[in-house]
This record gives structure tokens, sequence and C-alpha cells, in this order.
């Protein structure tokens, strides 16, 4: 039985709001909280509050928390490790879980060959790490890289620069990183072709590529590597058209250029396979890994084919990068997906998910749009079917009506709502969040068409 949700006190609680004001005064106000929520605990799908309320978690800590809040075997690998060692730094030394995560790591990575390893402590970290090794790898003869509009890969400069979701992340912050070039990603429901074809729109974003960047701008001889999320995240849970990843591989394979698969937010099982460009079959060159990796602990990774970890010694590392408390828990956070047939699960409860929410947006406009791959769902709120207007502010009032009532959910691109629930969540966990989640959808949808 589903102990949540339970609403004890209408949040932000009293408790709640003390440590609201409290964070208000000490910590810089840099991020956008979704809503007051300030977490006490935390045991499988399920959240608490410090005022006492239960909540189903639809977030997973943002794609963090794959196998749920305090699994078990998770916290018993943190004791054992406690018992031990903290820290030591593997940029100089070395450690035995460092090494056994490498090895787990490289039998799951989405590409063939030898393969090797690089740790650091986030997904920003990781997508810093690629853009050293593509670069290096090439002796800086290609220094340009390409990106997408739409793209999250994190905010610090490198990553930063290859992002291109919000406006705010770049303002005031330039110049970036140089010789970064965008180019339009294929949204099917929103394409920047203006075609409603998915598979036209996957061919005209590869054309851009091809014919505009390539044709009229750079040279391919001089781009390291095309930087992409198999399904971006950030910018509205946007899965490509069938015919885009494949065409993307078959142009750098044409030009010597790396594709580096950002799998920070798809990776570790979230789409049901251990990599969301495994939908596609294709391989990259490195994989950016990080968020649930660790289950919560600061982790990422990158695997790439051998041959092009081949940075020179001292050229780059990390302090706390690979630490063994986090390396061990990133070994059983890998079994237990496995074990557990948490894969399975993934796919079977976001099948159902997706069939439950076009089953309601046959009857609600405010459902433009309902895409994903396992648990990495998107639900895409209209004001209007035909316009595809953005329903932001209807959006908003989803998710923190959503949160009042017992259900944890926050948003991703112009008006998606973002379903990321722990992997071994179950039908009956998400039968009781959709109702409340149905309930407030028909709310306004109804005020929407009372306008």
């Amino acid at each position: 039985m589903v102990d949540a949700p339970l609403i004890k006190v209408e949040p932000p609680g009293p408790k709640a709001k003390e440590i609201l004001e409290r964070d208000e005064k000490l910590l810089m106000q840099s991020f956008v909280r979704w809503y007051p929520l300030v977490i006490e605990r935390g045991d499988g799908f399920i959240v608490e509050d410090v005022d006492g309320n239960r909540y189903i978690d639809f977030n997973s800590g943002l794609a963090v928390l794959n196998v749920g809040h305090n699994h078990p075997r998770v916290l018993n690998a943190l004791k054992e490790m406690l018992g031990k060692i903290t820290h030591y730094s593997l940029t100089d030394f070395y450690y035995r879980e460092a090494v056994d995560l490498a090895e787990k790591l490289v039998s799951i990575a989405p590409m063939g060959g030898d393969k090797k390893v690089f740790y650091g402590n986030s997904g920003a970290e990781a997508i810093e790490a690629c853009i050293k090794i593509s670069r290096g790898h090439f002796r800086n003869k290609r220094p340009y890289l390409i990106a997408f509009y739409g793209a999250f890969h994190g905010r610090t400069m490198g990553a930063n620069s290859l992002t291109a979701s919000k406006p705010v992340q770049h303002r005031w912050f330039a110049p970036m990183l140089p010789c970064v070039i965008h180019a339009p990603y294929p949204y099917p429901y929103r394409c920047p072709f203006n075609t409603d074809d998915p598979i036209e729109c996957g061919e005209q974003a590869l054309a851009f590529i091809e014919d505009y960047i390539l044709g009229k701008y750079v040279h391919g001889d001089e781009v390291a590597a095309i930087f992409f999320e198999p399904i971006q995240g950030e910018g509205g849970y946007v899965v490509p058209p069938d015919n885009f990843l494949p065409g993307l591989r078959k142009l750098a394979d044409e030009y010597g250029i790396l594709l580096v698969d950002d799998e920070v937010q798809s990776g570790m099982g979230r789409t049901g396979k251990w990599w969301a460009i495994q939908h596609w079959n294709v391989e990259p060159d490195l994989v950016a890994i990080a968020k649930a990796i660790a289950s919560g602990l600061p982790l990422s990774a990158v695997v790439g084919r051998a041959e092009i970890m081949d940075l020179e010694r001292g050229s780059h590392a990390t302090t706390f990068g690979g630490n063994p408390i986090a390396c061990r828990v990133g070994s059983e956070v890998i079994r237990i997906i496995e074990e557990e047939g948490l894969l399975e699960n993934a796919s079977r409860v976001g099948e159902y998910i997706m069939k439950r929410f076009r089953e309601l947006q046959d009857h609600l406009e405010i459902i433009g749009d309902v895409r994903g791959k396992g648990l990495m769902i998107g639900v895409e709120l209209v004001r209007n079917r035909e316009t595809k207007e953005p329903a932001k502010k209807e959006l908003a009032k989803v998710i923190n009506e959503s949160f009042k009532r017992g259900v944890l959910v926050i948003s991703a691109g112009l008006s998606t709502l973002r379903i990321a629930p722990p992997l071994n969540i179950t039908i009956e966990a998400v039968d009781k969040a959709f109702e409340i989640i149905e309930s407030i959808l028909k709310e306004v949808d109804k005020e929407v068409k009372a306008r």
C-alpha cells in the first residue's frame, strides 16, 4: 500500500517557512526553486517534508534517484565504505573502487571496442572533460564544436557555451568559449523548419549542418565534435525523429568528427535502456554520465573509445573525481538496476503513463503532445491545439497545485510537464499521482476553454 500522498498541513508548513527565511538570507539565489518544498527524508518513490507531508516523487531529485531514495543496498554500500576511507584523490593515487566501477561502465557503455573512463563530480564537469578530450585528441587542429539550440549541457563556462536553452543562462557572462556553433534541433512538435513531418524535420536538421555550417562557415576537418542530447532534457524532453541520430552518425563519420553523447539526464536506465541513444542503435565516440550514476553522491564519468581517451599526463585531472565512496555506490547502482529489473520496469511503467496521458489528450484541449521513452516523459501543454501557443501560466498552476496535493513534478522547455519518477515506481503509485494531475489538468482545461 502506498502511504502517500499525505498532506498534514498546507505546504509550506511552519517548519518549512522558517527554513525558507534562513535560506533567502544566507544562500545566493542564482537558482530557481519550483515550489517551497523543504525535504526531510525520502524512501523509494516517496518524499517527506519537514512538516510531515508525504509526496509521490515524479522528479527523482532531477533524474538522480533512479533506484529510489535510500535504497537499502545503497545504504549498505555507504556504511561499508565509511568504515574504510572517505578520500585520498584518484588524481594522484589508486582506488580499487574506481577500477571496479570503470569495468562495469565499459561493459554497459553504448559503443563497442576498447574503452576508457575519466571521473569527475558533476554533469557539467563531464562535459568540460569531453570538450578537452575532443580538442586534445586532435591536438587542437580541430578547434570547432557543434551543439544544438534547446540543449542543456551545464552552467560552467565551457559547458554553458554549448548550452542554448534559455537566454538567462548566457546573460552577463560573455564572451563564451570561442569556436562553438549551434544548429537547430529537430523538435517534431515544433519543428524549426516548419514541417509537421518528423522525418522531413530530421532531414532538414541534418541538411542545415551539412549545407550551412560545413558548407558555408567552417570546414568539416576543423570540427572536433558534435555535442548532443539523444533526448533533450531542459529543452522540453524532446524526442528526435528516428532518422536524426543515425544520420548524425553518418555525417560525423564523413568528416571524421566525434559524436559526444550527453546522457547526464537520459542515462543510467532512465529511458528503459542503459542509454537513450541505444533506442536508435547508434554508437557515440564519447558519452557523458552523471546524475543517477551514484544515487545522489557527487560523481560523473566520461566513457570513450580508448583511442580517443589519449590526453597526455597532467593535462586534465580533478581532486575529488572518482571518490571511493561514490564509486562503490556507483557499482551498486548498476547491480541494483540489473538485478531488480529496473530497465524493464521503466519501459513497462513508462508505456502505461504515456497511454494514460494520451487517453486524456483525447478529451483535453490543453494537452498538445505526449512523448518520451521509458520514464523520461514530456507532456506539452498548449492553450490552443492549432496555434500551439504554450500554456505557461497553466503549466505553473498544474505544478504548484500538484505540489499542494502531494505530487512532485516540474517542467521543461516552454510548457512541458516533465515526468521522471524513480525507475522502481509502481503502477499503484502512478495511478494515485495521475489521479491528482488529471483532476488539475481538467480544471485548467476548463479555464482555458472559458476564455
